[in-house]
């Protein structure tokens, strides 16, 4: 299929338009092997954690379009809607067309003024990454209990209150409340599911949305593999949840004026080959 009709191209992959066949109307997803992450000392680390894109991975486009489908299908045996279709290569799938969550800019003529694109929403079972860079008052790798967070995307993601969204208009306190129940139920399927072969989630993000020619309702969109996901081995949790084996994975710093944090244990995006 001619690489044409580009709607969209995102970190880790690039959308088209089907304008004939069978699936026309519908969206065709492109995995690709771009992998987001952060250069340390010259070195490139692959973390999705991270916005900008830094390298590829030879085959984590295949990897990461099995995982969707995978997840996707789950999702659906457990009565969970989205905008997938089917699966048509190892690294392209078919999708519904949707419409993200977002609002139209409402001053253009002011300079600097922007649309809100689209949002995507993180879901923290433990404590770290840019959730610990922010509230370091917090002990690494706590429980919180698929706490959820709104942030716009972008080239640059920007965390933002439900209490703005729903002030400026951008979402409803029911469309709200509706979203971070969804987002919770799919964190959980997504979580056992990884238990079930040893491994615990630390976070997560999904992109939600409304389809193109659907009922209006919000449903999950986008993608569900390693490109969103953070993944460590070793979790040993205490009776409240809180990795008890922390102090022997996680590594923190704090210079000029910056916090980092990294997770020894995390499983990388190349290791993922081997799951499900």
């Amino acid at each position: 299929m001619a690489e044409k009709d580009p709607v969209y191209r995102g970190k880790s992959k690039d959308v088209y338009s089907i304008t004939d066949g069978p699936y026309a109307g519908k969206y065709r997803f492109v995995f690709t092997d771009r992998a987001t992450g952060y250069v340390e000392n010259g070195k490139t680390v692959f973390d999705p954690g991270y916005d900008s894109v830094v390298g590829e991975i030879s085959g984590k486009g295949a990897i990461a379009c099995r995982f969707a489908t995978h997840f996707f299908r789950l999702l659906k045996e457990k009565g969970i809607p989205s905008h997938y279709i089917d699966t048509t290569k190892e690294n392209e799938m078919i999708v519904e067309p949707a419409i993200p969550l977002s609002m139209p800019v409402e001053a253009p003529e002011f300079a600097g003024s922007a649309p809100l694109a689209n949002l995507e929403f993180t879901w923290r079972n433990n404590a770290t990454g840019s959730f610990w860079r922010r509230y370091p008052f917090v002990k690494p790798c706590r429980n919180l209990h698929k706490v959820v967070e709104a942030w716009t995307k972008g080239d640059s993601d920007v965390l933002i209150t439900f209490e703005a969204l729903q002030e400026t208009g951008a979402m409803s306190r029911d469309e709200i409340a509706q979203s971070v129940e969804l987002v919770k139920s799919i964190a959980e399927i997504v979580s056992l599911e990884f238990a079930s072969k040893g491994l615990h989630v630390i976070d997560g993000k999904f992109e939600l949305g409304r389809l193109k020619y659907g009922d209006g309702k919000i449903v999950i969109i986008d993608e569900i593999s390693p490109d969103v996901l953070r993944v460590c081995k070793g979790y040993t949790p205490d009776a409240d949840g809180n990795c008890t084996v922390y102090g022997q994975c996680t590594v923190t710093n704090y210079a000029d004026g910056k916090r980092t944090i990294k997770n020894r244990k995390q499983v990388s995006a190349a290791e993922f080959i081997t799951v499900f």
